[in-house]
């Protein structure tokens, strides 16, 4: 992808400063650097492509899972944690193998600290508060030293991704008032303005004023350009997500060939542009490679952005079918492995795979991710909540199991798979296989010497206090009337995170390919790899992106200002 050339003047053609800093992108790690930077001293020029009404970007729409390491709400449900451990799963499940992986690993290091220390204390003197229940995500399947959490870590933020903005966003609006920060919104960066090989500030397009809902495509009509410097730029601008040719374009080899549909986790806002940009700049981008894509996509039926996509966040008991009804492969269940799972789909021959599964394990352990899939966590509101352990699954899951087009629904298997075949008009589900494979996991059922790992898997997880009371259902045979009806579930890849991004130190400085730094211009959140060009590695233990745009943020501010 091209982009216009990088704006270079003189420094006797130098302009006075706007502010101290230009933070371009107004989503989390936008609002953590901007209100530490106002914190050390400087004023701040926030700038975003988006109007007011998307404040928080990607942020506000996230399930606000926070990643915690030895917290009191692990102990509080006998979960034994520590930074050791955490370390010892970043590494097995990170894989780092590359020599610009140097940074990245520092980061990582880095932020296991941070997450095993201050983290929650810091979160929660600025008024976060958490689900008491620990979520338990990535749980791996394979040794001690691979992929996975080895302990539930998964912290839900009470009030959801809204939740985790609000103090941010509350801090950078009073000093929005008291005059240490301006706002500009439908600013769109086109270039990074250099003098003499410093970064001093943007230039870029006036857009159209748009009053669409947030998440909602607006529109990119002109009104004309502006020009804004400062002493440094921080670009905080997210990743590739929404833009489907950047995804394919950087699509890992070790995957195959790009799918040819996807759905989307994020709005089309998430275009990846200011990477190319700052590239254009002289910046180094790396692991452009990473990416992080969920498997268990579904439709939205009811759609805010182009090919709206919600991922569904599953207990461990659903059967798990390939586009053909053949099992997929231990240990790749719900829940388990993310990327391997993908990796496998793509040796298929096709871009989708199925859930079947029971009523009763839809009600117990289908949670949608999102914070408007999510009323009673988003809302705060415990009436609501408490329904979540009354008989019948939350309304938002209901709603997809009624209108989603990823749905069927029947008394019998054969009326089910009939049901399924429809849905894609392929019929490639062979009644048989399916048959086959849902009979002789019944048949488990009947076996506590079950040689079936995933059989072993949700009778383990049920030995956990949180799993067992509000999201692992109790063994049954899928084929028992009591737990029907019977559901298939058809799961699509939906794009969501970029792994890789502008490489960058420990001060949030972005580096050029020779590793120097690239004076002016810092990183941080998902355009950085949520630090250093990708701290993740080639896999996320979950509940670490929020939690690394907040840490880069903070970061990069702090090394800015020192």
């Amino acid at each position: 992808m091209r982009y216009a050339p990088v704006g270079v003047v003189s420094a006797g053609e130098a302009r006075a400063m706007d502010s101290d800093v230009i933070v371009v992108g107004a989503g989390l790690a936008g609002l953590a650097a901007a209100s530490e930077l106002v914190r050390l001293g400087k004023t701040v020029t926030v700038l975003d492509q988006e109007g007011e009404q998307s404040l928080g970007g990607q942020a506000f729409w996230s399930f606000g899972g926070l990643f915690l390491v030895d917290s009191p709400e692990q102990r509080r449900m006998g979960i034994k944690d520590s930074h050791e451990l955490a370390w010892q799963d970043w590494v097995g499940t990170a894989g780092f193998d590359r020599p610009e992986d140097e940074w990245p690993r520092k980061w990582a290091e880095a932020y296991v600290d941070f997450a095993s220390g201050e983290k929650r204390a810091w979160l929660h003197s600025l008024g976060v508060r958490f689900f008491p229940v620990v979520g338990w995500a990535e749980r791996g399947g394979y040794t001690a030293q691979g992929h996975g959490n080895s302990v539930p870590r998964f912290h839900i933020t009470w009030g959801t991704g809204p939740g985790v903005v609000e103090p941010f966003a509350r801090r950078v609006r009073q000093a929005e008032i008291d005059g240490k920060v301006q706002f500009k919104f439908r600013h769109r960066v086109d270039d990074l303005m250099l003098t003499d090989g410093v970064v001093t500030g943007v230039s870029g397009t006036l857009l159209s004023p748009d009053e669409s809902a947030r998440g909602v495509a607006t529109t990119r009509e002109s009104l004309g350009e502006f020009e804004l410097s400062a002493e440094a730029v921080v670009v905080t601008s997210g990743g590739i997500g929404g833009n489907f040719d950047l995804v394919r374009q950087n699509w890992p080899e070790r995957l195959g060939m790009p799918p040819k549909r996807l759905i989307s986790g994020v709005p089309a806002h998430v275009d990846g542009r200011m990477l190319g940009i700052a590239e254009a700049a002289g910046a180094n981008l790396v692991n452009r490679d990473r990416m992080w894509h969920y498997t268990e996509g579904i439709e939205n039926w009811d759609p805010i952005w182009p090919h709206h996509g919600i991922r569904i966040l599953p207990g461990p008991s659903s059967l798990w079918l390939d586009a053909t009804g053949k099992r997929l492969p231990a240990p790749l269940f719900p829940g388990f492995d993310t990327l391997g799972t993908l990796e496998h789909i793509m040796t298929t021959g096709h871009e989708y795979t199925w859930f079947v599964l029971t009523q009763k394990i839809l009600e117990k352990e289908f949670a949608l991710s999102g914070s408007e899939q999510n009323p009673d966590l988003t809302g705060k509101d415990i009436k609501l909540l408490l329904k979540r352990v009354l008989p019948g699954a939350p309304g938002p899951v209901e709603a997809f199991k009624k209108h989603g087009a990823d749905f069927a629904v029947a008394a019998t298997l054969p009326e089910l798979v009939a049901k399924m075949n429809g849905i894609t008009g392929e019929g490639l589900l062979d009644y048989d296989t399916v048959r086959a494979a849902v009979e002789a996991r019944d048949a488990e059922m009947d076996n506590k010497f079950t040689k079936d790992l995933q059989v072993t898997a949700l009778r383990g997880a049920r030995n956990y206090r949180g799993d067992k009371l509000i999201r692992v259902a109790s063994p049954h045979r899928l084929l028992d009337p009591k737990a029907g009806p019977l559901i298939g579930v058809r799961l699509n890849l939906l794009t969501r995170k970029t792994l890789g991004g502008l490489q960058t130190d420990l001060d949030g400085r972005v580096l050029r390919a020779d590793g120097s730094p690239l004076p002016g211009l810092y990183a941080a959140g998902e355009a950085a790899g949520f630090g250093g060009g990708g701290m993740h590695g080639y896999r996320s233990l979950e509940g670490t992106f929020l939690g690394g745009c907040l840490f880069s943020g903070r970061q990069a501010a702090r090394g800015l200002a020192g």
